[in-house]
């Protein structure tokens, strides 16, 4: 690639970038992610990952050197597009028993969409510069810092809820190309929030422990997405309506309110956007519904009974006992862990049906676990009728 320049190869990308109408694109130099690596070093021996048992100090110090992602890498392309639907509402469904889903699933899979485009992307230079180009596409899917990679390519700055804020605000998706084409560097941007901290009081369940620090054990968008086991019982009723993660470190962001920019992707504005889920609904599919249901959508990383788990807790939340039957019918034939938050769902909502369905799940109930549940939802129930 002697013959082609950095100035060429950084003229084509950004031609190439336009016409795929890529929203932001930069570039990042291949030297080891020094800082980040210590940051998420430090969250992880100090648990506030999570459990997440892929994420491994391996992993970390892998991501750290892009050189050994791609041996003979000079660059990382770093590219941000806009998720932001057309409407923020999330009202427009009809039906009182629903959850709402964070904006980044209203849409298909961004993993696929942004991953193929840029993978064109690749093709598209080889084609302009009439050379091989060496490439690896990460998409939130690999070992890559990509918060990182889109700092030091001035892509956009931290927020103190650990998003990267952009010109386009935070509602944006991540890629990056690491390549063997050498490519002129950006230079980080050097914005910051200031003394704001708009986002760390707004955060219901408190995760935003200080400024730049998520815990993740606390986090809504982990607990309805990521985590496998029971919800915490204290984060239960701060989850409020959010079946399918959260938005409101992002919805108080300033940043957002003056610079979000609604997404030009159609597979980010599908008519089908599952903006909010009919729970009753979520609580009655099986297997294979679940599968043909939300195919070619995030939500299906929550898994059936992730997912029936959250649904049991957000009708739980809002407090209308039309959704007994469904959780009565979860307690008796549901999943184990789906069990035992429909259980602490019916001793929220309480009643003479509620009462029955536990009273018959405590002499059925063979989980130690879910019995325990029962046991506290009934006398929650006798607590708040004395």
């Amino acid at each position: 690639m002697d013959d082609v320049t950095p100035r060429q190869a950084r003229e084509a990308l950004e031609v190439c970038a336009d016409e795929l109408g890529l929203g932001l694109v930069g570039v990042a130099s291949v030297e080891r992610f020094r800082r980040g690596e210590r940051v998420a070093q430090e969250r992880r021996r100090s648990g506030l990952m999570g459990q997440l048992p892929w994420y491994t100090e391996e992993r970390i110090r892998r991501g750290a050197r892009p050189r050994e992602l791609l041996p003979g890498a000079r660059s990382i392309i770093s590219v941000a597009i806009s998720y932001l639907p057309q409407s923020m509402s999330q009202d427009e469904a009809p039906g009182p028993l629903r959850g709402r889903v964070a904006r980044y699933a209203w849409g298909r899979d961004y993993h696929n969409v942004l991953k193929k485009r840029l993978r064109r992307l690749g093709a598209m230079l080889e084609e302009r510069l009439g050379r091989p180009i060496r490439r690896r596409v990460y998409v939130d899917d690999g070992p890559m810092l990509d918060r990182e990679v889109a700092l030091r390519a001035g892509i956009g700055f931290f927020g103190k809820n650990t998003n990267i804020l952009t010109g386009i605000g935070s509602w944006v998706f991540l890629g990056q190309i690491i390549t063997d084409l050498e490519l002129p560097p950006d230079q980080p941007s050097g914005k910051s929030c200031g003394a704001c901290t708009a986002c760390m009081p707004a955060c219901p369940t408190g995760a935003i422990v200080a400024p730049y620090v998520i815990d993740s054990n606390r986090c809504i968008a982990y607990l309805t997405i990521e985590h496998r086991g029971p919800i915490p019982l204290e984060l239960r009723a701060p989850m409020g309506d959010r079946v399918f993660g959260c938005d409101i470190c992002q919805e108080v962001c300033p940043v957002n309110v003056t610079r979000g920019h609604p997404s030009g992707e159609p597979a980010f504005r599908a008519p089908q956007a599952f903006s909010v889920l009919d729970l009753t609904e979520v609580l009655a599919l099986d297997e294979e519904a679940f599968r043909v249901q939300f195919l070619g959508s995030p939500i299906r990383r929550a898994t059936r009974v992730g997912l029936q788990r959250n649904a049991c807790v957000v009708l739980g939340n809002l407090g209308d006992r039309a959704a007994i039957p469904a959780l009565a019918r979860a307690l008796r034939d549901g999943d184990t862990l789906v069990r035992g938050h429909a259980a602490w769902a019916l001793g929220r909502l309480g009643g003479a049906e509620a009462t029955q369905a536990l009273e018959v799940g405590r002499g059925t109930e063979p989980d130690p676990w879910v019995r325990e549940e029962i046991v506290a939802a009934i006398e929650a129930m006798a607590g708040k009728a004395s």
